[in-house]
């Protein structure tokens, strides 16, 4: 079976500050990363406003589209920025997740990674932030229950810092399995143990800084039992690569080997309940070679599993 990476070169047109963490170069040390393994290449699409409206209001996605400059860049906040051309990053980065939960829903891939930017887990319904200004993960898990009709999925994400973007675009979502792992204390201050969601269906797995690959694998298997008596017919995944312990912006010691290993442990999990379908997309990790290594690791297992 075939892993479809899907990516588009809109990415490099989302200008940030210099020195600013989420920047071009990071397209860049992917594609290197992924470059010569043996990937189906797709270009990732120009979302519709209707797969935005799933999770955001009409007055969100305006906001972002009137926020555009026509020449140099603005800050939505502090961390948050756009040029021209971030519009179209953004809402390539969505219609390239949604376009990956189609062809692994139609069976013409048996997982997919999508490698865009800006990254979108922290995009509340109406308030863009941490980078990201749609919801991208969450817009795509609500295409696969209510465009494909599937009854539960479960979104994964073991970005370090927490999601608190997905978490409440699927606050009320009952069909939508949410499990985050991410440092705690740390940006943007949510992911505590008692956020549970309007149906008890989300699961936060605080760690502390310092904290490494024993303590990592410890929270996640305790999850992993929560994602198997889920029976997700379908696992998305918001693959940060920051926890890595090289990384500038976070204190956790992750290497290689530990996104390896969580990626093969979501995969036995989708070969268990779902045929293998996974569909992942980057989300953070800035340090460029420490993000090249884990992009590496972590679709060199799908490629693993799809053999």
């Amino acid at each position: 079976m075939t892993v479809v990476w899907i990516s588009h070169a809109a990415s490099e047109g989302h200008v940030t500050p210099e020195g600013h963490p989420e920047r071009i170069e990071r397209m860049a040390a992917v594609e290197a990363a992924l470059d010569g393994l043996p990937l189906e290449r797709r270009y990732a699409p120009m979302a519709a406003d209707a797969e935005v409206l799933r999770c955001h209001p009409q007055s969100h996605l305006d906001r972002i589209r009137r926020a555009e400059p026509v020449e140099g860049i603005v800050g939505l906040d502090p961390d948050t920025w756009m040029s021209p051309g971030s519009f179209e990053a953004a809402m390539r980065a969505v219609g390239g997740t949604c376009a990956a939960v189609d062809l692994v829903l139609a069976g013409e891939a048996s997982s997919a990674f999508v490698g865009c930017r800006p990254p979108g887990h922290h995009a509340e319904r109406e308030k863009p932030m941490g980078f990201c200004l749609f919801g991208s993960v969450a817009i795509a898990a609500r295409r696969a229950l209510d465009h494909h009709g599937l009854g539960r999925v479960a979104v994964v994400d073991f970005d370090v810092h927490h999601g608190n973007g997905t978490q409440d675009l699927l606050w009320d979502e009952g069909r939508a399995l949410f499990v985050s792992s991410h440092q705690m204390p740390l940006y943007p201050g949510t992911g505590a143990v008692d956020e549970r969601g309007a149906h008890g269906q989300i699961l936060n797995l605080p760690l502390a800084p310092g904290s490494g690959s024993a303590e990592m694998r410890e929270a996640w298997e305790a999850a992993f039992r929560r994602i198997e008596d889920w029976q997700p017919e379908l696992i998305l995944i918001s693959a940060g690569f920051d926890a890595h312990a090289a990384d500038p912006l976070a204190n956790l010691n992750w290497r290689e080997e530990d996104f390896r290993w969580l990626t093969g442990r979501l995969c036995d999990l989708a070969a268990a309940s779902c045929g293998g379908r996974v569909v992942s997309t980057l989300e953070g990790g800035y340090d460029l070679a420490a993000l090249a290594a884990s992009s590496a690791a972590h679709v060199g297992v799908l490629l693993e599993r799809s053999a």
